[in-house]
């Protein structure tokens, strides 16, 4: 029995071999990108949680407010509260500062900038990262000790033991000896802590000075809670503490009138749980992914399921009518519902089997493609794991259920005695197909619209002015093995004579990512009279407005001939003024930090974007006092001619100071692209998605229009032998098809809009939502489906009529 079904399976798949190649490739296509999809969010999704006690593993961030009442969360955390912590919670089971930074290594005639970071001896003992060699128990128990990663292993010693030997590492620009004492298990591409190298946190530069200080911040705290401990009640706990140390601030915040946090409160000492930690994009320096990126991602993937599935539910009851016949005359032979239901229903199972087959094919030829335009990580493992194919195995009988059941079902309750007299009662199945069809048509009007916003806002930030030149400024890492000052006067000697090169100057903070994928960020809170200030403490050179175009409005520049410029003057930007309440701040002293004395204010310069448009602009101090930070970048400002000449001259007088160092130069306006990689991404993502959506739609139309017009022969013949013109015929065709498009545009305008009104929500500077926008997607939806729908009507309208009555 089976043997026949599968021949009769096969047959009935032939005959109907376009419908089959419809459906089959539809949800071919749509299950290649929904597995890669969906393996891109699973990824994403699965970060942290390798972690063996990830439940108890939190990140601790303070929750405020500023002055225009905008809750703002910072995960700098001061020096003196792992103490507290472990002197004042026994809930708290262990606790570890996170410095992110890099660092030059040396060892014999190796030099290597590796990510060195700076931690307490718990983090190892909090974190699932395997110690290879070593006791985690001692290995960071002196300053001097370094855990070393089984990468960096190999690159430093090779084959060889590296328990026990002597690196030097560069600590605040020194290079200082440190003693290898572990080797560490490289950390998975799914963890949001990575490293190179462990040392102990009393290696910061600013430790010895701010180790007491409870309003400086600059560093990360993970705890680990005690089996018995709960969030909620460490958080209340944290209340007293916060009382406790920081008192005054908490006064001065409430009598200057900052509005209380979303727990009542002037500041909060809160937990993030470790696995959302790669989702925050909150606090200060957060770098996480949105998770509606993600589940974005799943959303996208079930609607080229799903739309995969309304074609194949369109087409098979569409077809119906011409199976009516053959189920009959099955029925009047003594088959029964069940063996019908069967029979139909296997022939989906057959078909969605061989679209499910070549659909991993099309993931795995095009998964080098996807991870290139995407960013993603997936591997060829990745397709084969066991969890892979248990969700491809549930999506096979969830499509085969939803595609393959209900018209089945359909087909086998057709009564055989009116089937035979000509007399077929299928209620109303076009009001499902209909219904079907403007699901699909506004999932992809849903789709361009989400396409067209993306792509303008990407183009509102890349040309929105930032306050300073991006296209002629080349930035150039110094990297953690040089001395950034000395670099800087060595180039400014090397490129003095160059025609094409205008000023260079340097920085401490890189303008956009550069190509050495580091950022940092130097924030200072402090009191100016009685009010609160906060701002971006920014280390730069001479000449640095001149290299980046940046206006200055009152004062002066740094100016080398000024001896204390270069420790106690900076320039503050106009929202800085603002802020310490002051029309004309030059000569005004400010003290940020007690152990670096009074700066005075020799110039207020215009505000500029440091960082990316998602945020809005903060107040800037530029100061050269190099105790606070190094020059870590250099900025060379270039003719606007011949731009790649220019590039090649930078690079060929920084290989003569720096013969071993690689050059990673690269124009800011670059930099400053990368800032919305991951919005490019989306923008890239949904294109895809809206241009496979649109495909699939326009097959499942093209199919249904194919079988309506099937049907419809005969009317048409008769329309032309009464004188029905080829125009009003494929007027006629195309409006019940064109209806349904336009409902489904007016749908998904609105969802569109909330979509789109919550997404640009991340940025502190968007573009409008345009009308012409709704409007234009609109005109592209009813264009595409015009186009499909009117192939086939101009067909069947240049038929001719006698043919098709002598047919009939």
């Amino acid at each position: 029995m089976f043997r026949n079904y599968l021949t009769i399976a096969l047959r009935t798949l032939w005959k109907h071999r376009v419908h089959t190649l419809i459906n089959g490739l539809g949800l071919a296509v749509a299950f290649g990108s929904a597995l890669l999809l969906g393996l891109t969010s699973a990824f994403e999704l699965s970060f942290d949680r390798f972690h063996a006690d990830h439940e108890r593993l939190f990140k601790l961030y303070f929750s405020s407010t500023d002055r225009e009442g905008k809750l703002n969360h910072s995960a700098s955390m001061p020096y003196p509260l792992i103490p507290a912590l472990r002197a004042e919670f026994p809930e708290i089971e262990a606790a570890t500062t996170w410095m992110t930074g890099s660092g030059g290594v040396r060892y014999g005639d190796k030099a290597l900038n590796k990510m060195v970071r700076f931690c307490d001896a718990d983090f190892l003992k909090m974190f699932s990262f395997a110690l290879k060699k070593g006791d985690a128990r001692t290995a960071l128990a002196d300053k001097s000790n370094i855990v070393i990663s089984e990468n960096m292993a190999k690159n430093v010693f090779g084959a060889a033991n590296p328990m026990g030997k002597s690196l030097l590492v560069n600590l605040n620009g020194t290079f200082t000896n440190a003693i290898v004492t572990g080797v560490i298990a490289d950390f998975p591409d799914n963890s949001s802590v990575d490293y190179d190298a462990l040392m102990r946190i009393e290696n910061a530069a600013v430790y010895p000075q701010e180790r007491t200080n409870w309003n400086h911040g600059d560093h990360e705290v993970y705890v680990k809670l005690a089996p018995s401990a709960t969030q909620a009640g460490v958080e209340k706990r944290l209340e007293s503490l916060i009382q406790k140390y920081m008192a005054q601030n908490l006064k001065e915040r409430n009598e200057q009138g900052y509005a209380k946090n979303e727990r009542g409160q002037q500041q909060s000492l809160l937990l993030l749980p470790m696995r959302d930690v790669h989702f925050d994009t909150e606090t200060v320096g957060g770098q996480g992914v949105n998770k509606t990126y993600i589940y974005t991602l799943l959303l996208i993937a079930v609607f080229m399921v799903f739309i995969a599935g309304i074609n194949f539910v369109n087409l098979t009851v569409a077809q119906a009518f011409t199976r009516a016949r053959e189920v009959g005359v099955r029925k009047s032979l003594g088959a029964g519902r069940g063996q019908l239901f069967a029979q139909i229903w296997g022939e989906t199972g057959l078909l969605c089997g061989v679209a499910v087959l070549l659909g991993i094919g099309l993931a795995y030829i095009a998964r080098p493609q996807f991870n290139t335009l995407f960013r993603a990580n997936l591997t060829t493992a990745d397709l084969s794991q066991p969890r892979t194919w248990l969700g491809i195995g549930v999506a096979f009988l969830f499509i085969t259920l939803l595609a393959g059941g209900y018209p089945s079902w359909i087909i086998a309750r057709f009564n055989a005695v009116s089937v035979l007299k000509g007399k077929l009662q299928t209620g109303r199945p076009g009001l499902l197909r209909n219904g079907l069809i403007v699901v699909q048509f506004v999932i992809a009007s849903l789709l361009i619209v989400c396409t067209m916003v993306m792509n303008q806002q990407l183009t509102f930030l890349r040309e929105m002015p930032m306050g300073y030149t991006t296209e002629q400024v080349i930035s150039i890492p110094v990297g953690s093995d040089l001395d950034g000052t000395t670099s800087l006067r060595l180039l400014r000697d090397r490129l003095a004579n160059q025609p094409n090169v205008l000023a260079v100057s340097g920085t401490g903070v890189n303008i956009g990512n550069g190509l050495d994928g580091s950022s940092s960020r130097h924030m200072y809170g402090f009191l100016y009279g009685k009010r609160e200030v906060g701002c971006d403490w920014v280390r730069v050179d001479t000449d640095y407005l001149k290299t980046l175009g940046i206006k200055l409005l009152q004062g002066r520049d740094f100016d080398p001939t000024y001896g204390s410029d270069s420790s106690h003057a900076v320039l503050v930007s106009q929202s800085m003024a603002k802020q310490m309440g002051e029309k004309n701040p030059v000569g005004k002293f400010i003290l940020p930090d007690s152990s670096k004395g009074k700066f005075q204010v020799v110039g207020v310069i215009a505000d500029f974007n440091l960082y990316s448009l998602h945020q809005k602009a903060q107040p800037i101090v530029l100061h050269m006092d190099s105790r606070s930070a190094p020059v870590r970048y250099l900025l060379v400002r270039v003719a606007p001619k011949n731009l790649p000449g220019s590039m090649e001259t930078v690079k060929a007088a920084w290989k003569a100071i720096a013969p071993k160092q690689e050059f990673l130069g690269s124009f800011l306006d670059e930099n400053t692209d990368r800032w919305y990689r991951r919005e490019a991404r989306l923008s890239h993502l949904f294109t895809t998605a809206a241009g496979i959506a649109i495909f699939l739609s326009c097959m499942g139309l093209f199919a249904i229009a194919v079988l309506r017009i099937e049907q419809r022969t005969k009317e048409i013949g008769v329309r032309k032998v009464l004188g029905a013109s080829v125009f009003s015929i494929v007027s006629m065709l195309n409006q019940d098809f064109l209806k349904l498009v336009l409902v489904a545009v007016a749908l998904a305008s609105p969802l569109a809009w909330w979509a789109m009104s919550s997404w640009l929500a991340d940025f502190a500077y968007r573009t409008p939502i345009s009308w012409w926008i709704f409007a234009l997607a609109g005109l592209l939806a009813v264009g595409i489906a015009f186009l499909t729908v009117s192939f086939q009507s101009i067909k069947a309208a240049l038929m001719n009529p006698v043919k098709s009555l002598r047919s009939e």
